[in-house]
């Protein structure tokens, strides 16, 4: 049938992934850096994902193309929603450390051992939580300390937040961590500023909460990179 769909010109898309976020239906995929139409009828042409992008890489076209088929759009949906927080991304899994010199050519190899980081992304229940070594990291320390990788990621399996900016108590995420991760230790690293204070308590809290005694190491990074004490 014609119909009014979408069209994406790859030339002019940033890989930004603004339009995949607006489109309801999730017909837009994010793909080496920029965005595709997965299927026909996946779109419903009614263009939510047109004002969402900023290099107007997206305009409508009448073409021939399949009907709009809610049906398959709910399936993907539900899908999506069985995985960790709806997104593939998101889905745990380890990383291997190969050591030696990254894939891309520099000196320093990377050191995180697993994925997602984010505290509230992170599976309590991952197996590489057993026995680890816990690195809980305000999400600016890495880049305001240029070898946190070595001195701080390597041998320890990495979390990540900022109880500023996700505005939640991460001690009931690190509660039912505790409990079920056979921890083996804890080591805090946060900024200088005092909102990171609030990844330490959590830390504390959680430990309490959970009945383990742990030997906690917490790291404090000034702004202009020096670790002031550790």
């Amino acid at each position: 049938m014609i119909r009014r769909i979408i069209e994406i010109d790859e030339s002019r898309c940033n890989g930004c992934g603004a339009c995949a976020m607006a489109c309801h239906e999730g017909a837009i995929a994010m793909e080496n850096g920029k965005a595709r139409l997965l299927r026909d009828d996946f779109c419903d042409g009614l263009g939510d994902c047109l004002p969402a992008c900023p290099a107007g890489a997206i305009s409508f076209v009448e073409r021939e193309a399949a009907a709009y088929d809610e049906r398959a759009v709910m399936q993907r949906k539900a899908e999506a929603e069985a995985l960790p927080c709806g997104c593939p991304g998101s889905a745990a899994r380890a990383i291997p450390q190969l050591g030696g010199e990254c894939s891309c050519g520099g000196a320093a190899p990377s050191r995180l051992t697993h994925w997602p980081v984010q505290i509230r992304l992170a599976p309590a229940s991952a197996p590489y939580f057993k026995g680890a070594a816990l690195l809980v990291a305000a999400d600016c320390s890495a880049y305001a300390y240029g070898a946190f990788h070595e001195d701080f990621m390597r041998g320890r399996v990495t979390l990540v937040g900022c109880p500023k900016l996700d505005g939640v108590d991460y001690s009931e995420k690190l509660t039912e961590l505790f409990r079920g991760g056979e921890i083996s230790s804890v080591t805090v690293a946060r900024m200088e500023v005092p909102c990171c204070g609030g990844l330490e308590s959590a830390v504390l809290r959680a430990l309490e909460k959970s009945g383990l005694d742990l030997p906690v190491h917490v790291a404090v990074i000034s702004t202009d990179g020096r670790v002031l004490w550790k």
